[in-house]
């Protein structure tokens, strides 16, 4: 079990579109955590090239995070959403995209990992099925599965997972639900990992607001084998965070779920985007996450915040711009302080 060999209880989200580098992924993996490589929007080439470039920089356990592929959407739902934003288009002078199903290079994807012994493959978006996991298993690789409720972890558990990620409300970018639904469950990181210890025998990782050494210690006490932080290493030096996101992250600006830029629900820090668009959008990705690329991009180009997703968890104002072994290090120090200072106040036995 990769978990067993890490020296510090720190797995790094995943963070597709732009965060995600080699250079993080080894970053955190050299530090004594587990790095990972977010293959979502990379084509197949460029993943094979990513693991290359890891594997190249250190000799430590990462992970490869896969989206499951959706279902399409109604075309009539994404045209009409994309009519809305026309006005936006024109005002950053860009065309919008065309709204398309893909699968995110899926097949392509397992073939290069199953081609090659990559510790950790975990999955996001849904549930893979036996098949995969059992191609994957047989490639030498762990099979992580992210959740958000205990129903998806009893069927991730059947398909073969070896560990859960359990992802709580709190956490930055797109939920990680089987199904994007306006009825889904939102359960808290402790509420979820709470409920998954208890019908559960296979290893948790709890993920979703966790931005202190103190929250890792945390979820460790309530039964967590590590935490995974996302928007912690946003800030680092070796991200590919852009510009206009990583100016965003100090303020105290609340954060929002929507499905104004992708058609799935995700949370970012709040901006005008949001507010206007946020009650237009339909349950449609990726084909909204198309529709949107363009105006996305302009608004980065232009250092413009309101008009990008500024993918963030619940305590992004707590991210700071230190290299990631640093932040790995000092969590882990923080965990451990944290968690000797509650042995120090528990009472003696009977004194309850």
């Amino acid at each position: 079990m990769v978990l067993d060999e890490l020296s510090a209880p720190i797995v790094l989200a995943p963070m597709a579109g732009g965060p995600s580098t080699p250079a993080l992924a080894a970053a955190v993996s050299d530090a004594g955590g587990l790095g990972f490589v977010a293959a979502g929007y990379l084509t197949a080439e460029s993943l094979a090239e990513r693991l290359e470039q890891v594997e190249r920089i250190t000799t430590r356990p990462y992970g490869v995070n896969l989206f499951v592929p959706a279902v399409p959407s109604e075309p009539q739902c994404s045209d009409r959403y994309a009519e809305v934003l026309v006005g936006e288009a024109r005002r950053y002078g860009v065309k919008l995209g065309r709204p398309r199903f893909d699968d995110d290079g899926w097949g392509a994807k397992l073939d290069i990992l199953a081609a090659r012994q990559v510790p950790v493959v975990s999955f996001t978006f849904g549930c893979p099925s036996e098949d995969v996991v059992t191609r994957m298993h047989s490639a030498g690789s762990e099979v992580w599965a992210t959740v958000t409720t205990p129903v998806e972890a009893i069927q991730a558990i059947r398909a073969g997972a070896d560990v859960l990620v359990a992802q709580g409300i709190e956490a930055g970018g797109h939920r990680a639900s089987f199904a994007d639904s306006q009825a889904a469950d939102d359960y808290s990181v402790l509420a979820l990992l709470q409920l998954l210890r208890d019908i559960v025998d296979v290893p948790v990782v709890a993920a979703g607001g966790i931005g202190t050494g103190a929250a890792v210690a945390a979820v460790l006490c309530a039964g967590a084998r590590a935490a995974q932080l996302g928007t912690a290493f946003l800030g680092c030096p070796e991200a590919g965070t852009a510009q206009v996101h990583r100016d965003a992250l100090p303020a105290a600006t609340p954060t929002a779920l929507t499905r104004a830029f992708t058609g799935r629900l995700a949370r970012g820090i709040r901006n005008r985007f949001m507010a206007e668009y946020g009650g237009d959008a339909p349950i449609a990705y990726p084909e909204i996450h198309h529709v949107t690329s363009p105006l996305r991009q302009a608004g980065r180009d232009a250092r413009d915040p309101e008009v990008v997703n500024l993918w963030a968890g619940q305590t992004h104002p707590l991210a700071q711009a230190r290299p990631a072994g640093e932040i790995v290090r000092a969590l882990t120090d923080e965990a451990r302080a944290a968690t000797s200072r509650l042995s120090g106040m528990l009472m003696p036995a009977g004194r309850w």
